[in-house]
């Protein structure tokens, strides 16, 4: 079990940690959320050991995880951590890159493994080309099957799908996730797309300013969010009073309905393929929903909330 105590950390005078305790047992994968810049990567970083603590304590098991005044070289050996930049040896293969601190000792394990791994982050059929050559999304899924090869018991994502196109990375995702869970692998992953957090995480923190606001289920927290930042990691959320209170309700928490006391003005319309997401204005206030049914611009509309 991963048990985080209280932990604090600061790069100058402000705290970019502020007090953030949790734990995560073996196998379970837990998801940080939050705004641009409120210390999801400091905190991957901290539980890897790159940095030393101001205060507070981290224990993998009964193992304490300590930072470079402790350790001549940072990081903990049966961590991996993937960060942004991927660190990749451009003049060297893909194969090569992936095996890198694979043993030579067994020669046809090694390539038994490397074949393995290309087969989960789909980069069978780029083997033999040099990671120069590469996308960046194929340079972040080589990243990605390197620091599986050793199978840490905790392994630290930051941003890990980033880069990769869209078409390809609902299928990485279930890859990658599935092996993860099937080989009980402790993961820790840092993320903007709220699809990675509510299709995979079994559990999800929320940062803001460098403090943990909520902790829990997904879905628990998607339905019930306890603030407009919180219901905002998830997509667009409307403020609306009803019945004298008011409620955050996303698009698809809405209906269009013959007659209600929410009487909105269509201005644009945004086609998503399966549906419209629709913005328009009520009480001078924009608000989004979402029509599987052409809306005209300009017209009125009565809308409801979902039962």
């Amino acid at each position: 079990m991963l048990k985080v105590r209280n932990i604090s950390f600061s790069y100058q005078e402000k705290p970019t940690i502020n007090s953030i305790s949790f734990e995560l047992e073996k196998g379970k994968n837990l998801a940080i959320i939050g705004e641009s810049g409120c210390g999801k990567s400091t905190l991957l970083k901290l539980i890897y050991g790159l940095y030393d603590l101001d205060d507070g304590q981290l224990f993998w098991n009964d193992v304490e995880v300590l930072g470079p005044k402790y350790n001549l070289i940072p990081g903990m050996d049966f961590m991996k951590y993937l960060a942004q930049d991927f660190d990749l040896m451009p003049f060297i293969t893909v194969a090569e890159n992936v095996g890198k601190y694979l043993s030579n000792f067994y020669p046809e394990q090694k390539k038994e493994r490397i074949a393995e791994l290309l087969e989960i982050v789909e980069m069978t059929d780029y083997a033999n080309i040099k990671a120069k050559n590469l996308s960046g999304g194929q340079m972040q899924r080589v990243a990605l099957a390197r620091v599986l090869a050793l199978e840490p018991e905790v392994l630290l994502l930051d941003e890990p799908f980033s880069h990769i196109d869209n078409f390809r990375k609902n299928s990485l995702r279930r890859k990658l996730f599935g092996y993860l869970k099937e080989k009980q692998i402790t993961t820790i992953f840092a993320t903007h797309d709220s699809s990675d957090v509510l299709s995979f995480a079994a559990d999800v923190l929320v940062l803001r300013d460098g403090k943990s606001i909520e902790e829990g289920n997904p879905k628990s927290i998607y339905d019930n969010p306890k603030n407009k930042y919180i219901a905002s990691l998830f997509g667009d959320v409307n403020e609306i009073e009803i019945d004298g209170k008011t409620e955050l309700i996303y698009p698809s928490q809405l209906m269009i309905v013959e007659k209600s006391d929410l009487k909105a003005e269509v201005v644009k319309s945004y086609f998503l393929g399966n549906h419209c997401l629709v913005e328009a204005i009520h009480n001078n206030k924009t608000i989004f929903f979402e029509s599987e049914v052409e809306v005209s611009i300009g017209s009125e509309i009565y809308l409801k909330k979902k039962p």
